[in-house]
Formats: structure tokens, C-alpha cells, sequence
């Protein structure tokens, strides 16, 4: 069957299509109350759909927010695979909705540009989580459009900012560990860049060694992504080539789940012989077995944050003084770091 058009709604209703759009935007300055219940009826009768893109180009307003993922590592299905991600965009949706808006979900490979996109869906904002190159921010400073990071060390006064103090996360993480007894300890990373989440909790990992006066070995760092499948790599190099190292520190949840898999596998006890502390506190750290010490942040929290603070720049609400809302974090105490016995 042939979809129904405004036009269609107009000649049942017998008025014109512009009185048909003044109904569905409730324009009671331009067509009676009465001739807009009865528009609604016909509406409703023959199953008639706005067409929400033309709306939103006639009202310059789409309701749509853009969240934008960088796909940075080599693994590219971390966008799919680490629950970190859902959690943050269930916080950022449930948000959204609360006010009437929308996401449109991307991911975007290195070097590539948003802008497009962003432009053909005419988007009313956007969320961006983690660090672009500069010339992507420059990029959306020419569409004008309201922007917040997540998870980003750029420093710029045109952006809103969401985050926590990774390097202190990784300080915070390894002083425990070195608390708890241990002096060889591993880390377990994602790629190490500039200015980066990864680079942060690299450097606090960094200050504690160095703070408790023990060698830093650049032997004991462990880097490439933050999946699943490089904490399973690193786990069993650990078993095979480091024995001495007696905890670890996995600067994500997903890495430390891979490294306690493979450690297990390779006959090594956790924490009996060796301690994990992972990252973030995703819902899965409490389920895993066994359940997982770790660094939380309220993630969804502060996909929450971040979209009340979009959706309050869109619908110029009263300005907020900080241009960065830093968020609290604490370890998590479970089953998977003891205290190394002397």
C-alpha cells in the first residue's frame, strides 16, 4: 500500500498541506482548535506519519544527538564488544529521552570526518567520547553546533567537559596494590597516546611506582588495545616470561576479565599467586568469577551528565560556571588482589 502523504491528509480534511503542518505543531495562532482535532482524527484514520526529517528542516531542529565513538585501536569492534560503551549511551539515551531527543550512534575510524554526517542529519548537538585529531574539533566549530566531550584532555574553552581524573585512577590502582604488599607489578594497557585516557592511568601507574622508590620497568608494561583479547595475550606472557611479577594492573575491565582468563589457564591462581585490579566497574565485574577489584566511575551517571548538560546548551538554559565537571572515583573492593604475603 502506498504510504499516506500530508498532501493526502490535506484533501480528506479539505484544507491546504501548510494547515495540515500548522495542526501537527499545535499553531493555534494559524488554524482553529476544532479544525486541528479534526486533522488528528483523519491523521489517525488513514495512519499518516510525519515525515520528521522534513519537519526538522522547516523548524531547524531535528531532535537528534549525535554520539560519536573513535575507533582508534586496532581491535574495531570495541564499539560493539565492551560493555563499557552500552552503559555510557544507556545513561546518555535514557537522558535524551527524558527531553524528547534522539541519538544517532557512529563510530568513527581514524582520520575520518564527522562532519557529513552531522550536516545531512542536521544535528542539534553532539556527544564525543574520547580524544580526534585537532582538526576534527575544528571541524565541528564551523557547523556550530553545541558540543560535549567525554573522556578528553583537549584543552578548549568552545567544548563542554565530562570526565574523571584518569591519572589519579591509575595512581589510585597501583598505590593499592604496592599497599597491599606488592613491588613487581604489571600493566596491563591499552595503546599509550598522547594526551589519552589510556596515557593518564599510564602516567598515575608511573607516579605510585616511582613515589614507593621501586624500579620502573618498561618490560612490565603491556600494551596494545583495551580488549578482551589483549588482557588473554598479556595473561599468558605474564605466566610464561615474568614470573616475578606477583599483581597487575589492567587499566579496563575487559583487559583485566582477558588476563585473569589466561592466567587461570596457565595454572596460576588469582589471586592465591597473582593480583588483578581492573577499571571503570562495569555491571560485569561483580558477576565475573572471581568478582572483580577494581577502579569505579559511574558511567552511566555520566552519560547522564553529559547529555543534561547538551541538552541544556541546545535549549540555552542558564550557562553553567565550570567548563569541566570532573566525577568521583573509588575503589571497589572484591576477589581478585590479597595481600602478598613476606
Amino acid at each position: 500500500m502506498k504510504k499516506p502523504t500530508i498532501k493526502d491528509v490535506a484533501k480528506v480534511a479539505g484544507v491546504s498541506a501548510a494547515a495540515v503542518s500548522y495542526a501537527l505543531n499545535g499553531r493555534t495562532d494559524k488554524v482553529s482548535n476544532e479544525t486541528i482535532e479534526r486533522i488528528k482524527k483523519i491523521i489517525e484514520t488513514l495512519n499518516y506519519i510525519p515525515d520528521f526529517s522534513a519537519r526538522s528542516l522547516v523548524k531547524n531542529q531535528s531532535k537528534l544527538i549525535g554520539i560519536v565513538i573513535p575507533q582508534t585501536e586496532s581491535h574495531k569492534q570495541l564499539i560493539l564488544e565492551n560493555p563499557f560503551y552500552s552503559e555510557m549511551i544507556s545513561g546518555i539515551e535514557g537522558k535524551l529521552r527524558e527531553y524528547g531527543y534522539h541519538l544517532l550512534l557512529s563510530g568513527v575510524n581514524q582520520g575520518e570526518s564527522y562532519l557529513d554526517l552531522s550536516v545531512q542529519r542536521n544535528l542539534d548537538g553532539a556527544i564525543m567520547m574520547g580524544i580526534y585529531p585537532e582538526q576534527f574539533y575544528d571541524g565541528f566549530k564551523k557547523i556550530n553546533i553545541p558540543i560535549v566531550l567525554i573522556d578528553s584532555y583537549i584543552n578548549d574553552s568552545y567544548f563542554k567537559r565530562i570526565g574523571i581524573d584518569d591519572e589519579y585512577g591509575g595512581y589510585l590502582a597501583t598505590k593499592y596494590l604496592i599497599d597491599k604488599g606488592h613491588s613487581n607489578i604489571g600493566l596491563v594497557t591499552g595503546a599509550i597516546r598522547k594526551d589519552g585516557v589510556v596515557e593518564k592511568r599510564f602516567l598515575g601507574y608511573k607516579r605510585a611506582i616511582r613515589e614507593a622508590n621501586f624500579f620502573y620497568n618498561p618490560d612490565y608494561v603491556f600494551e596494545e588495545s583495551m580488549s578482551y583479547e589483549h588482557g588473554m595475550a598479556a595473561g599468558q606472557l605474564i605466566a610464561n616470561k615474568f614470573p616475578e611479577i606477583t599483581a597487575v594492573f589492567a587499566t579496563g575491565d575487559m583487559v583485566a576479565f582477558g588476563a585473569i582468563r589466561s592466567l587461570m589457564d596457565m595454572g596460576k591462581k588469582v589471586p592465591e599467586d597473582i593480583s588483578v585490579i581492573g577499571f571503570d566497574d562495569i555491571t560485569m565485574s561483580k558477576m565475573f568469577i572471581p568478582p572483580l577489584t577494581t577502579i569505579r566511575q559511574n558511567i552511566t551517571e555520566k552519560g547522564a551528565i553529559a547529555a543534561e548538560h547538551l541538552i541544556n546548551m541546545i535549549q540555552g538554559g542558564v550557562e553553567q560556571e565550570a567548563n569541566e565537571i570532573m566525577l568521583p572515583l573509588t575503589i571497589v573492593e572484591r576477589a581478585t588482589v590479597r595481600a602478598k604475603d613476606n
